[in-house]
């Protein structure tokens, strides 16, 4: 199985502040190097000054995140709401989309206000990473380690527990 031509990309609004959290990001990006084509797309959020105009905002960032997304994208926005996987399981998805023929996986982290109900329901599938809250900048870097673990894991190479 070839998993390089496989493509990734990650829409995340907002940019990631933290010197600690951007060198962990760039540290697992240059290690998935090896398995995957990984894009990040980081989309300047609209800042809410007005809760009441919250849901309208979230449609209007949901418009920019869209923009990215092609017909033929896998799209897997990070809610809530959405199915919990262990690492194993989410290894499984991600060599299940591979062996499918997938070309493009969308990962789409919103802003601490979440996504626009636009982005959610083109979702293919809506991932929740705990029932625990994360700071978006944490998830985007929990979620590039988790695709660099799932990756160790569908090729069998030892990775830390």
């Amino acid at each position: 199985m070839t998993i390089l031509k496989l493509k990734i990309k990650i829409l995340a609004l907002g940019k990631i502040k933290e010197k600690y959290l951007r060198s962990g990001i760039d540290e697992f990006l240059k290690r998935l190097k090896p398995y995957a084509q990984i894009n990040v797309v980081e989309i300047t959020p609209i800042e809410i000054k007005d809760e009441n105009l919250k849901d309208k905002i979230l449609l209007q960032e949901g418009e920019k995140i869209l923009s990215n997304i092609k017909p033929t994208d896998f799209v897997i926005t990070m809610e809530i709401r959405g199915k919990e996987f262990s690492s194993e399981e989410f290894a499984a998805k991600i060599e299940e989309l591979t062996n499918s023929g997938t070309q493009e996986i969308i990962f789409v982290i919103g802003s601490s206000y979440g996504i626009g109900e636009n982005v959610s329901q083109r979702a293919n599938l809506k991932m929740s990473m705990s029932k625990m809250t994360f700071l978006h900048e944490f998830a985007r870097l929990i979620l590039i380690e988790q695709l660099y673990r799932s990756f160790k894991i569908i090729k069998g190479e030892i990775y830390h527990k």
